[in-house]
């Protein structure tokens, strides 16, 4: 068993050490006397005479100790005042993080093969995600859930806008597939896709709290101009053997394709990527109107806008037809290009795409303007306007 280390106070060295300094006894006596070692009263024997002269100069000593507080009291200031402003660094980084969507955070986490300076477990914390959907790796969609989506697509396209999941349901039924009306609902939502109603319906749904949503904007106005009001919407598109999502922004009164982007993930990205893109290109509208898409209620598309003092306007619940303008452009991108080309792969889609926003701008006509071309229009109108 070992021995208990003993410890010694200041008081108790000091009087040993004087005992010792008064000569009346040797070293070895005291070491037995007092249970020490004799090398413990040499050092004590040491220290007390190094520091001797402090008692005949308290003045000297007592200054050093204040210059040494003082100094460190400067360095404390130092690292609070440093402290302070990585605190608020932190908060905002941290709340930059948190308003991402969940796919681009769980990008940034850091693997431990990456030798990240935080935990998984920290990272996930700091970014307000659920460590498992580190794990999750999400099922590839089958061949015969590709099919019923293209369907989808074509009847959404084709015979009427103005079906729900139910109609839907009953359609692809009629064209001989075997589904669930909830499968179907399950499609559509990842197709992004959602039937126009004509008339507003009440509201029932509960507003999501993390993401504000703002009025429609457009109701009763007259516009007359270029950049008066821009829409914002992404639709699904078909690609041989899987799909897209395209992001695109159109110019309400000239019906210009301002920006567009292919994506195949429909994410905040995608949206804010096209956003930044035609403001940098175009300027900025008076309004920007979409859907009530988390993608364009997110915090980082809002702050876009606001930043750049633009009323912001989103459509009634379940009322795509409130941004008429660029679903109407989605349908003609798919009646001339998408479905007559049954392009074979993304890199083919993407120049398809490109070739089609380049002849949709600069060379088709417009039936909604007398016939003309929607970026003469907007061209012209927008120097008049300057």
């Amino acid at each position: 068993m070992s021995k208990k280390k003993r410890t010694f106070s200041a008081e108790f060295k000091t009087k040993v050490v004087l005992e010792l300094l008064s000569g009346e006894k040797t070293q070895a006596q005291l070491a037995s006397k007092y249970q020490v070692t004799p090398n413990s009263l040499n050092q004590w024997k040491k220290k007390f005479l190094e520091n001797a002269s402090m008692a005949f100069d308290v003045g000297k000593a007592t200054q050093s100790f204040k210059e040494e507080i003082a100094d460190l009291k400067k360095e404390n200031d130092a690292l609070a005042k440093k402290l302070g402003k990585t605190t608020i660094e932190k908060d905002w980084a941290v709340g930059k993080l948190v308003s991402l969507d969940s796919s681009t955070k769980l990008d940034l986490v850091e693997s431990k093969q990456a030798k990240a300076a935080l935990s998984l477990t920290r990272q996930c914390e700091i970014m307000e995600i659920n460590r498992s959907n580190l794990y999750y790796q999400p099922r590839p969609i089958s061949a015969k859930d590709l099919m019923i989506m293209n369907r989808i697509d074509q009847v959404y396209t084709d015979i009427s806008s103005t079906y729900g999941y139910r109609f839907m349901h009953q359609q692809l039924l009629e064209d001989g597939f075997s589904i669930g009306k909830n499968k179907v609902l399950k499609l559509m939502n990842k197709m992004g896709v959602q039937a126009i109603y004509p008339k507003k319906r009440k509201l029932t749904s509960i507003k999501n709290h993390e993401h504000k949503t703002y009025p429609y904007a457009l109701k009763d106005l007259k516009i007359t101009r270029p950049n008066q009001v821009w829409s914002g919407d992404i639709t699904y598109i078909r690609v041989q053997g899987g799909f897209m999502y395209l992001a695109a922004i159109i110019d309400w009164h000239s019906r210009a394709i301002l920006a567009w982007k292919l994506s195949n993930s429909m994410d905040t990205t995608l949206v804010t990527d096209v956003l930044k893109e035609a403001i940098e290109r175009y300027g900025k509208p008076e309004i920007f109107n979409t859907d009530q898409g988390s993608q364009y209620t997110s915090k980082e598309h809002t702050k876009i806008l606001s930043d750049h003092k633009i009323t912001i306007s989103m459509n009634g619940k379940g009322r795509s037809i409130d941004n008429i303008a660029v679903e109407r452009f989605f349908r003609t991108l798919k009646y001339e290009s998408i479905y007559i080309n049954d392009y074979q792969n993304i890199k083919e889609l993407r120049t398809g795409i490109d070739q089609f926003m380049d002849f949709y701008n600069y060379n088709r006509f417009h039936s909604a303007l007398d016939y003309k071309k929607p970026m003469e229009v907007y061209r012209k109108k927008k120097l008049k306007v300057a």
